[in-house]
């Protein structure tokens, strides 16, 4: 650690951190495997591709562990590391963060720290449905997964649309909205007011956990950013389940949501993953701090 902070180091023998940093491995291993046979056999998938294409951390990346930021590493082994940017020697020869150097070179924290802080302060809204993805081929022919046929076509897709009120408020899914869908949503949201509109009941806003996490890498610890990559995971199921796309020679349940028992089937998985978002969104904003301290 290169700052100012008063506050010791966690320091982990050898044998310690090489057993977290393998467990790690494994972990990821069990995640991504199935990702890595598909795309050496020329697979696409029109569900789990998305984490990572949009989300743009390679497996090989995601399976490197990092301690993070208050935590050194002894050992012989841990000197490896030096070779790595953004890692130091510190006294008495332990390898750790050179917070200095990342701060410098990772601005993105400034806007990261505002965005989860934010997001944290207000309620969850629930009850969008995930209409996002049903204003993306509204009206159109043209659809993301061409692959892939819409569960009701494309004129029960457009009625769907019609037939409900959109408040899409992360700007993330609204810039992929067509243009006959854009007017239709209560809110236009853009880049710059992503701070003022995200909330934390929003999938996307609580699937880009994930990527704030890989983003502040090496600060973050690997086990938080894998524990983002699952929920983020597991929200883009969901995302697709809801979509009106027909996944069912993925092996893929639809949720209804043009009917009731879909809506109530979607807002309680929302609620579940808002709650869950909440507990990663104050580990990661505790990184921040840490990183501000340090």
């Amino acid at each position: 650690m290169t700052g100012t902070s008063t506050q010791a180091p966690t320091a982990l023998p050898q044998a310690r951190w090489r057993e977290r940093a393998e467990r790690h491995r494994n972990r990821v291993d069990a995640l991504v495997g199935d990702h890595l046979r598909r795309r050496r056999e020329g697979v696409r998938h029109p569900v789990e591709d998305f984490l990572f294409t949009y989300y743009n951390l390679k497996p090989a990346q995601l399976r490197r562990w990092h301690p993070g930021v208050g935590t050194v590493l002894l050992g012989e082994d841990a000197r490896a590391r030096l070779d790595e940017r953004f890692y130091t020697e510190l006294p008495g020869g332990a390898v750790g963060l050179d917070t200095g150097a990342f701060l410098a070179a990772r601005p993105v924290l400034d806007f990261v720290e505002r965005l989860l802080s934010s997001v944290a302060s207000r309620p969850a809204h629930l009850g969008c449905f995930g209409l996002h993805e049903w204003a993306m081929v509204y009206r159109t022919s043209e659809v993301r997964h061409g692959q892939v046929p819409l569960r009701l076509g494309h004129e029960g897709t457009d009625r769907v649309v019609e037939s409900h009120r959109i408040r899409c408020s992360h700007f993330d899914a609204f810039r992929f909205f067509t243009d006959a869908a854009r007017p239709r949503n209560t809110l236009q949201p853009t880049r710059e007011r992503q701070a003022e509109l995200d909330q934390p009941g929003c999938l996307h806003a609580n699937m880009d956990l994930y990527k704030w996490a890989y983003k502040l890498t090496p600060a973050v610890p690997s086990e938080l950013v894998v524990d983002c990559f699952e929920l983020s995971r597991e929200i883009r199921t969901l995302d697709m389940r809801a979509s009106p796309y027909d996944l069912a020679d993925w092996g893929y349940t639809p949720v209804r949501i043009e009917t009731a028992e879909g809506k109530a089937a979607y807002m309680e998985a929302q609620q579940g993953f808002a709650e869950r978002g909440a507990v990663l969104r104050e580990r990661l904003l505790a990184v921040c701090r840490d990183l501000r301290a340090a």
